[in-house]
């Protein structure tokens, strides 16, 4: 289901994008619209699951994740809920998802170092009944670009 997005949504999730601490006053002042509207609109966005949440976007290496890889698992016929399941207990597991191609699934892992994530790959996922086989991809620079929604595409917003 796609929520009923209008431009000024749009907008408020662009700008929040940018800044999720940005307060309802400072939103509503740069979008030339009431706090009343940008308060209501806001509530609205979260009762309907549009935005789900803010967070803080962290540097790995700044808190001592030092090592990061792609980790891709192929994964017996009919294991996704249970081996899911495990994958979201595992430290270190920052995202992963069930894709199509060569592979099952697809994990993002930040660790501290090479031999937590020897141990990571070898004793918590190989431990994973339904885990048929490993391959891990070593990252060895990212980009940092954020994605952002603005009038109603993704865009990379570039850094300065």
């Amino acid at each position: 289901m796609t929520a009923d997005l209008d431009d000024v949504d749009r907008k408020i999730i662009a700008e929040l994008s940018k800044d999720a601490r940005l307060s309802v006053r400072s939103l509503a002042e740069r979008l030339h619209i009431s706090r009343a509207s940008a308060y209501s609109r806001l509530d609205r966005l979260l009762t309907d699951g549009v935005v789900r949440g803010f967070s803080v976007r962290l540097d790995p290496a700044m808190i001592g994740l030092t090592t990061s890889a792609y980790v891709t698992l192929r994964i017996e016929q009919n294991s996704w809920r249970e081996v899911s399941a495990r994958l979201r207990d595992v430290p270190g597991i920052l995202n992963f998802a069930l894709i199509g191609g060569d592979f099952d699934v697809l994990a993002l892992v930040r660790v501290a170092g090479q031999g937590e994530l020897r141990d990571l790959v070898l004793n918590d996922l190989h431990s994973i009944a339904g885990v048929l086989s490993t391959r891990t991809h070593l990252i060895f620079d990212e980009s940092n670009d954020d994605m952002l929604l603005r009038e109603g595409t993704a865009t990379r917003r570039s850094r300065p």
